[in-house]
This record gives structure tokens, sequence and C-alpha cells, in this order.
């Protein structure tokens, strides 16, 4: 009888730690796959945010480079002799810092909107995004081409256009306020670079470049900043970041 109360002890204790291990394994299994999940997202949204940063920073060194080529070809724009004499007739250093600008504004703009709870669905669509990249050239080269008596008329026009592009492919305040914020920013920049002979501008009617810049500027803004809002949405839609 001993040894028959002895085994069913001995059974019994086997069975309860058979139990513990199982109940362990079970809860150590739902916080594993929680980091693992856990790992899995932040590696995805890592990615993810490269190939938006990749694509903001292509998209703007390029149409720094091809819209800065029309200001020098139309005179608007003077850089030195050496600078006009390279292979693509502009400041080597200008498509690289306007594709950095480009990137972090256009991720700026959905962060924006993710903090302040107001995620942007107004036209959200790529062919909004494309006719809004096209009304952006158009201002650029209106800026360039259009002769008005004076300089007061065309800055009020490319005012009223970018603050038009704004209301037809925008609509938003926060997409307002970092444009006016991205304007005064960039002319600042521009008065300093100016100011300290990088290069220039004919007939500066505003300070050191002209009035009609800012707008420029502004208009720039609102246009990269859809871009990112539209790369948010289809590489990263879940997260709007």
């Amino acid at each position: 009888m001993p040894r028959l109360e002895n085994c069913a002890w001995s059974c019994s204790c086997t069975a309860r730690g058979r139990h513990k291990a199982q109940l362990r394994g079970t809860a150590a299994g739902p916080g594993t796959t929680t980091a693992t999940s856990s790992s899995s997202s932040t590696l995805n949204w890592s990615q993810h945010l490269v190939q938006r940063v990749v694509v903001l920073f292509v998209v703007g060194a390029f149409m720094a480079l091809v819209l800065n080529l029309l200001q020098i070809q139309r005179n608007v724009t003077l850089f030195p002799d050496e600078v006009i004499s390279t292979l693509f007739s502009s400041a080597w250093w200008v498509p690289p810092c306007c594709g950095t600008a480009a990137a972090v504004v256009g991720l700026l703009y959905p962060c924006i909107d993710s903090h302040l709870g107001e995620p942007h669905k107004f036209k959200r669509e790529w062919a909004s995004v494309m006719r809004c990249i096209a009304v952006f050239v158009g201002i650029n080269h209106a800026s360039a081409k259009l002769d008005f008596a004076n300089n007061v008329q065309l800055s009020l026009t490319l005012a009223a256009l970018s603050l038009g592009l704004w209301w037809t492919f925008d609509r938003s305040r926060s997409g307002l306020g970092l444009g006016i914020t991205i304007a005064f920013v960039a002319t600042l920049i521009t008065q300093f670079l100016v100011y300290n002979g990088v290069y220039q501008y004919t007939s500066p009617d505003f300070l050191y470049i002209r009035s009609w810049l800012p707008c420029i500027f502004f208009s720039g803004g609102v246009t990269v900043g859809n871009i990112g809002r539209q790369l948010a949405m289809v590489i990263t839609p879940e997260a709007w970041l």
C-alpha cells in the first residue's frame, strides 16, 4: 500500500507540473506573438518611411532642376558664370537642397494632419495630385513669362493663383498654415543666400528678391504636401504617417 500511495502521489505531482508548464507556455504565447508582431510592424513602418523619403526627395530635386532652369533661361535668376557653364545650367546644390526640403515638407503635412486629428481626404487621388503639380508648374512658368506693367500686379496675380491652387486641391487649415510658414521660412533663407552673393535676382523689388517669390514657395509647399499626403495613404494607408 505505501508503494501504491507513493506512486499515486508521484503521478499527481507530475500531472500538476505538466499543467503548470502548459499554463506558463500559454501565458507566454500571446506575449511572444505580440512582441514579434510589434517588431514586424516597426520594420514595415521604417521601410515605408524610407520609400516615402526617397520618392519625395527625387520629386523635389527634379522639380527644382526643371523650374530653376526655366528661371535661369528667362534671366530671372542669375548664377555666376562658372555655374551657368555646367551641364544642367544650375548650381549643383539646388536640387539636393530642394529634394531634402521636399522630403521634410512631404512628411510634415500628413504628420500634422494626424496630430490635429483631421485626416485630409479632400480629392485624395493621384489624378488630383498630378493636376496640382501641373498648376504649380504653370504658376512658376507665369512668374517667368508674364509681363505686367509693374511687379505689384504680377505679385497679386500669382498670390491669387496660389490661393486658388490651395482652395482647389487642399482646403485644409493645416495646409494653409504650413504653406504660409514654408513661404516665410523659404523667403528668409533666399534673402540670406542672395545677400551673401550666392546668386541674385534681376530687378529685385522686395529687399534682395522678387516680391512674387513667396507665392511660389507657398504653392510649392501645398503641392509637395499633397504628394506627401497621397504617398502616406498609398504606402501606409493604415497609419497615415
